[in-house]
């Protein structure tokens, strides 16, 4: 296969494995990349840490952080699937449970496939390379889960703050919620190069004449005798 159409995929997966990384670290590391948060400036709100007022509430994969009015930042402790209570000031109180938040551990798994893709994908061997096409693939379907994941946060963080009295959109998609659907798409055009290189090299040597040497009749021979 033409090394000219691997180049485009590993740049495509490499990109791909980045975003992932990023998302994957999350909260409380990388404040900024969190799933779905909600500003609750316009209203006085409090979580678990007492009766303090917030201001921002931010849903990560491995923990959520939210913005005090004194100025503060606090983030609850990393784990895998955590929940949180969230309450407004007439005494409602709505609870995001580890349910919702236990699956968001799909997004290191697309990384970590996503990484093996790329390998496969600097490869020069024939064989490998092949292998490139369906890792990426099967990377682009664990991004899509973690994505549908995201969706299913959102949807269900937005009718709960809602249901306390929060308008639509009060409740938004962070940057993680976006990585990780670019990144879905970095991994289906990883792929293609190699599917379409493939198919490419299968192109030319079908079309490729074969060459026979001329075969002489009997009289022939008796002419060269």
């Amino acid at each position: 296969m033409a090394r000219v159409f691997c180049v485009p995929a590993v740049f495509f997966i490499f990109a791909a494995f980045v975003l992932l990384s990023i998302v994957s670290i999350s909260l409380p590391h990388l404040f900024a990349m969190d799933v779905t948060r909600v500003h609750t400036s316009s209203s006085s709100t409090t979580t678990l840490s007492g009766n303090d007022t917030i201001t921002e509430l931010r849903f990560g994969i491995w923990a959520y952080c939210f913005d005090l009015a004194n100025g503060n930042r606090v983030c609850s402790s990393t784990g895998h699937g955590y929940s949180v209570i969230i309450r407004n000031t007439q005494g409602n109180s709505v609870t995001i449970g580890s349910s919702w938040t236990r699956g968001l551990a799909v997004h290191p798994a697309a990384a970590g496939v996503t990484f093996i893709a790329l390998l496969l994908a600097l490869s020069q061997h024939i064989t490998v390379t092949l292998f490139t096409s369906l890792v990426s693939f099967i990377a682009a379907l664990i991004a899509f889960i973690a994505f549908i994941i995201d969706i299913a946060l959102y949807a269900y963080v937005k009718n709960k703050m809602e249901n306390l009295g929060f308008s639509s959109g009060a409740t938004v998609t962070g940057p993680g919620f976006w990585l990780t659907f670019t990144s879905m798409l970095l991994l289906l055009l990883g792929g293609c190069p190699v599917c379409f290189g493939r198919r490419r090299d299968r192109m030319v040597n079908a079309t490729t004449p074969t060459v026979l040497s001329p075969k002489g009749g009997f009289f022939s021979r008796l002419k060269r005798n």
